[in-house]
């Protein structure tokens, strides 16, 4: 299945996408670089944080990183 989904690139070349993707398993993928900057960078980041953290405040995060925590 083909998907498109609106990404910002920021300035050390890292893709930052504005809504999760889901996919199962690894995928190729094209990333075609537009002439404009985005929008509103800040309110970008606000809505890529806030769709991740649907999945960042799930339970089964906490248990899966939960190894990581310090005592």
């Amino acid at each position: 299945m083909k998907q498109i989904a609106e990404a910002v690139i920021d300035e050390h070349g890292q893709v930052h996408l504005i809504e999760p993707l889901h996919v199962i398993g690894p995928h190729r993928a094209l990333v075609r670089v537009l002439d404009e900057p985005p929008a509103a960078w800040d309110e970008t980041l606000a809505a890529a944080e806030q769709s991740l953290a649907q999945d960042w405040l799930r339970p089964e995060e906490d248990e899966a990183w939960a190894h990581l925590q310090s005592v």
